[in-house]
């Protein structure tokens, strides 16, 4: 029994977070703006579907050197340039779809899906 709560554990732990920016519950269903964020895509692919979108304080996130970078988890990661939305950002406000992979005893890693910047104001 002692395995089986552990192995239950140890998957949570290394599996990809649960999808904050997809509408599990449908409760997003009626807003103006599901299908649009649904329809968002970068050059990596379809934003919604294979990660989870998370909005991002100002402090959160900076151009260097005509390049995005964002902070997450305390740690600044680059955003592929090809992870770049260019549309429009109907939201508002800045958002970025990353996937996390975590492996016991190695460092984490992040692959940024999408980003959206916001104003920069």
């Amino acid at each position: 029994m002692a395995f089986v709560v552990v192995l239950a554990v140890a998957v949570r732990v290394l599996s990809p977070h649960a999808a904050a920016a997809r509408d599990l519950d449908g409760r997003f269903a009626g807003s103006p703006l599901h299908n649009w964020f649904e329809s968002l895509h970068s050059g990596k692919g379809p934003c919604c579907s294979d990660a989870d979108g998370t909005a991002l304080s100002d402090v959160d996130w900076e151009t260097r050197e005509g390049h995005y970078r964002v902070r997450i988890e305390g740690e600044w990661w680059d955003v592929p340039d090809n992870a770049v939305i260019t549309e429009p950002n109907r939201a508002g406000r800045t958002m970025v779809w990353p996937i996390y992979y975590r492996t016991v005893n190695t460092p984490l890693r992040i692959e940024i899906r999408c980003f959206m910047p916001g104003s920069m104001i």
